[in-house]
This record gives structure tokens, C-alpha cells and sequence, in this order.
């Protein structure tokens, strides 16, 4: 019985020991406070109605995330224009002038060698025409807002732009060397629609025969399998065709 009363005794002495450390620390929380009076909001700051962040999101729609091909939110403000001739001339003229800047850097091949003037000027061209054609917005309201976003309304004249980079990206990657060797070499079929075709492996037998034998190493990426074993020539795409009915008939 002893025992146990020296025990209630110890955690009695504990408990009131902690209670008193509590209570210390919370006395030493309020003294430390900032003086109400220095630090006092001013009147009527908690009525203040919230401020907006109008700056561009991380999502926005703008050159950037078209030169990039990202995935992007159409989130600018823009206000209806008046003088809607000279508005639609004007958005047209703002894209046309970014297509330059875009298309050199969209005609670079991965390899680091230099851009493709030729595949530039395509690139231009096209870029130029789908401003024309789709990015004028009936100068209803304008293309880009002051913070370079584009508008909700320019949907449609973004994705034309953006697959002509993207198609350009692609003949830059695929084709680029080997049309250039083509036409260095004197092959059939050179020009704007050796990319073309490069790209989508629509080459006809004189073409495969020659940018075969001249140009080997710089269109190894289009050369069908066949064409460096056995030396037979024909286009890719009937080759394509008959391999699809070979494996469907298996």
C-alpha cells in the first residue's frame, strides 16, 4: 500500500509540474504578440473587394505554347472592335509577322545542322495563307490581347497555324536532309513536293532508284527495308499495300 501511494504521489507532482510548464509557455505566446495598436489594419480593409490576377496563366494560349504545339486554354479578354476592315487587316499582319521567326525555328532539323532556307519559304507561304485565310476574325475583336494571348475566338485560326508548324517540324525531321542531297544530286521529283512526298513516303520508282543510289545515308530514315537488300525499286506506298495484304491473308 505504501507503493502505491508514493507512486499517486509522483505522477500528482508531474502532472502539476506540466500544467504549470503549459501555462507558461501560453503566457510567453501572449507577451510576445505584435502591439495591437502598431499593427492595426486599416479601416475597412476587410470589406476591401478582392483584386483579380489578370497576368497570363501558365495555360494561356499564346506564340510561345504555338511555337512549343502545347496543349493550351484560350483565356484572353478582348473587346469588340469598331473599325472591323481595319482590325481584320491588322490581325492578319500581326501573325504574319511572328511566321518568319516561327517557320526558321520549325525548319530545324534535330540533327544541329543549319535550317533549311528552302523549307523556311514553304513554311512561310503556308503559314501566311492560313493567317489570310482563318485569323482575320471578320475584325470583330483582335487576334491577340495586349497580354499576347490569343482569343476564345481565334480557335480555329490557331490550329490551322499550328499544323503548318507541326508539318514543317515533321519534313524538317524526316525529310530535310534527304530532299536537299536530292537536289544537290540532280534526283526526278525535287522541290516543295520532294518534302511532301519524302515525308509520306509517296515516292515513285525513279525517285527511290536514285535517291538510292545517291543519297543512301542522308534518306536512310524513308528508304524502304527492301530497297537496301535486294536493290528491287518500286514505290513505298504499294509496298505498304501489299505488306498490309500479306498479313491479313496470314
Amino acid at each position: 500500500m505504501p507503493t502505491t501511494r508514493g507512486l499517486f504521489e509522483y505522477v500528482t507532482c508531474w502532472s502539476y509540474a506540466g500544467g504549470i510548464m503549459i501555462t507558461a509557455v501560453l503566457l510567453a505566446l501572449l507577451c510576445s504578440s505584435p502591439d495591437s495598436a502598431s499593427q492595426a489594419l486599416p479601416p475597412g480593409a476587410l470589406g476591401a473587394p478582392p483584386r483579380a490576377d489578370e497576368s497570363p496563366t501558365a495555360w494561356a494560349c499564346t506564340v510561345e505554347t504555338l511555337r512549343a504545339g502545347r496543349e493550351c486554354i484560350f483565356e484572353a479578354d478582348v473587346s469588340s472592335s469598331t473599325d472591323v476592315q481595319a482590325q481584320a487587316a491588322g490581325n492578319v499582319r500581326t501573325l504574319k509577322d511572328i511566321g518568319h521567326a516561327l517557320c526558321t525555328q520549325a525548319s530545324k532539323p534535330p540533327t544541329g545542322v543549319t535550317t533549311d532556307k528552302n523549307l523556311v519559304s514553304q513554311c512561310e507561304r503556308k503559314f501566311s495563307d492560313a493567317a489570310e485565310d482563318h485569323c482575320g476574325l471578320d475584325g470583330k475583336t483582335p487576334i491577340i490581347d495586349a497580354k499576347g494571348r490569343f482569343a476564345p475566338a481565334a480557335r480555329a485560326c490557331y490550329r490551322q497555324l499550328s499544323q503548318v508548324l507541326q508539318d514543317t517540324t515533321m519534313m524538317a525531321t524526316v525529310a530535310s536532309a534527304c530532299c536537299q542531297c536530292a537536289q544537290k544530286r540532280n534526283c526526278p521529283g525535287t522541290g516543295e513536293r520532294c518534302y511532301e512526298n519524302v515525308s509520306r513516303q509517296e515516292m515513285g520508282a525513279s525517285v527511290l532508284a536514285c535517291l538510292s543510289n545517291q543519297c543512301g545515308e542522308a534518306c536512310s530514315l524513308v528508304m524502304p527495308a527492301s530497297q537496301a537488300t535486294s536493290g528491287e525499286v518500286r514505290p513505298v506506298r504499294q509496298q505498304a499495300r501489299r505488306s498490309s495484304q500479306l498479313s491479313g491473308s496470314l
